[in-house]
């Protein structure tokens, strides 16, 4: 892989290595990616609301472009909004090379494409103060109707999707396997390890935001990082059956072994959904549909929510322990 000098690509290297790979076409995008072009020009329909998240993805290697895509399509997915644009900043060391940008752009591209998003624009350089590459992704999105925590009512169900801690246990699974080894043999591991393909919501939130009064993708913090974010945000306290949450037997296992809570363990992968009662079972059918399990785990309480946002993350943790030792 040939070093590359600090600064900005050459034009018909860019064009290779960057532009190529633009993700979907979408007729909304009037001016795209090209070099000479300093930003996108976007034609937005009429009677649509604007949805924008931002989110970096650093020191990352395998995997990292397709994950930049993910987690900003999930923020923007959980407010009801179809994830649409994406411009995105790469800050490469120059050891990466002209092959390590393309890379990163092919899993952009495919990750783009298969959400239907357009790579509208960005910003890609070689930088000899970095030794890991910086990925910094923007996303837009178009809502029909705006999802707002303010309309959450008590009595309202929340529902949860696949399993928590999908996202922390494919984390250990990838960087600390030692950890898990005891306690799950080799294709449990595979298995946990694969859950990382598991972490976008953007399927569950599509059929779930013309009936939900709030979408939530629970990240740091977990389940219950993202419970008290959604009672801090309602200003209601969430009646939680937490018996029903779902949680996979791998990670109960795992959880036991080591002794951390798996509903305090980063939890991308699993959406959250406030839903009016009258509307849980079309949900349920809809994701059943998908073949995207789900489970009814609590509803919401009137009482008022006067407390704290739950900031416990067990992963730093758990990442910080000294290295199993098998003899």
């Amino acid at each position: 892989m040939n070093s590359m000098p600090s600064g900005k690509l050459a034009p018909e290297s860019l064009e290779r290595c960057v532009l190529h790979f633009g993700g979907a076409t979408r007729p909304e995008l009037v001016v795209g990616p090209a070099v000479g072009e300093d930003a996108a020009v976007i034609r937005w329909p009429e009677g649509k609301f604007l949805v924008f998240t931002s989110d970096p993805i650093v020191g990352a290697g395998a995997g990292a472009g397709r994950l930049l895509v993910q987690v900003n399509a999930n923020d923007v997915a959980s407010k009801g909004g179809e994830p649409a644009f994406l411009a995105v900043t790469l800050i490469l060391p120059p050891s990466l090379g002209e092959a390590g940008a393309c890379a990163l752009m092919t899993e952009i591209h495919g990750a783009c494409a298969e959400l239907g998003i357009a790579v509208a624009g960005g910003h890609t350089e070689f930088n000899d103060r970095y030794d890991r590459p910086v990925l910094m992704g923007a996303m837009i999105g178009m809502a029909d109707r705006v999802l707002s925590a303010r309309d959450i009512r008590p009595g309202d169900r929340l529902l949860a999707t696949k399993h928590l801690a999908i996202e922390g246990l494919s984390i250990l699974a990838q960087d600390r396997p030692d950890l898990l080894e005891p306690c799950m043999d080799r294709g449990e591991l595979m298995e946990v390890a694969s859950w990382g393909a598991l972490t976008s919501v953007v399927p569950e939130a599509r059929a779930l935001r013309d009936l939900a009064r709030f979408l939530h993708d629970p990240t740091e913090g977990g389940f219950w990082g993202g419970v008290s974010e959604m009672e801090r945000l309602a200003g209601h306290r969430f009646r939680v059956e937490e018996d029903r949450v779902p949680l996979h037997p791998l990670t109960l296992r795992a959880a036991e072994r080591l002794g951390f809570d798996p509903l305090h363990l980063i939890a991308s992968g699993s959406l959250l959904a406030v839903l009016p009662p009258e509307a849980l079972e079309e949900a349920g059918k809809r994701l059943d549909d998908l073949g995207i399990p789900w489970a009814s785990v609590g509803e919401v309480a009137q009482e008022a929510f006067h407390g704290d946002v739950s900031t416990r993350e067990e992963l730093w943790g758990l990442l910080r322990r000294p290295l199993e030792v098998r003899s």
